[in-house]
């Protein structure tokens, strides 16, 4: 079977556990059910190929009862994520959580510096990074596709890196934190009106269990 079809088929089974309507599965049982069966296929896949938010978080998952504890670490984190950065879009995904941040709420316009307004936000990141110690965390910038492609791709890297920057500023450790840009090419809408641009404008976040979160998960020493 082609790579690509493979992909495909384990997306497919990863929409089926996902839909499947069982009353009030959580994310920690999806992300079990889900790791335990499509994900080491596609898990593996990912890893080597997609390395964007969702696919690093997906492609870094270890599955099984582990990956349920790691799963329900992880809905704590998300909650307090939730309660505490304004205007930001939290979401669980398979073991990790993506935050997605409107270029707008950390930048000015076609700007790398952030932004006065953007600091809250960045110091509750930073608070909760720092009391969940044992993940990674990868930042991407986007763009929309007004300019040049190759300016674009600068600027998107520079804003990553900016997050990165005043993260490791406030106390976040360097080695656990890596950044880049993808320019314009990853858009999630069309790039036919304003409010499309704004949505493609945009950084985000991935938060995923690093070795020793994992080690422990195994050994059944995570959480309470």
């Amino acid at each position: 079977m082609k790579t690509s079809n493979r992909i495909l088929l384990g997306l497919g089974i990863i929409g089926l556990l996902i839909g499947t309507p069982s009353c009030k599965t959580s994310n920690a049982v999806k992300g079990a059910a889900i790791g335990g069966s499509a994900g080491g296929i596609l898990g593996g896949l990912i890893a080597g190929k997609d390395k964007t938010a969702t696919g690093i978080i997906i492609g870094s998952a270890i599955g099984g009862s582990a990956g349920a504890i790691i799963g329900r670490e992880m809905d704590k984190q998300a909650e307090e994520l939730r309660r505490d950065l304004e205007g930001a879009k939290v979401e669980r995904v398979g073991e990790g959580i993506k935050i997605t941040f409107d270029s707008g709420l950390l930048f000015g316009f076609d700007q790398s510096t952030l932004s006065p307004e953007a600091t809250t936000n960045l110091q509750n990141l930073a608070t909760t990074l720092k009391k969940y110690e044992d993940t990674n965390i990868m930042i991407e910038g986007h763009t929309d596709s007004v300019g040049e492609e190759d300016y674009n791709l600068s600027l998107s890297r520079d804003r990553a890196y900016s997050v990165q920057s005043y993260l490791g500023n406030l106390g976040v450790s360097s080695p656990r934190m890596t950044s880049t840009g993808y320019g314009e090419s990853m858009p999630l809408d069309s790039n036919e009106t304003d409010m499309d641009r704004a949505q493609n404008r945009r950084v985000e976040v991935a938060i995923y269990a690093n070795k020793k979160m994992q080690r422990m998960a195994k050994r059944g020493e995570l959480g309470s």
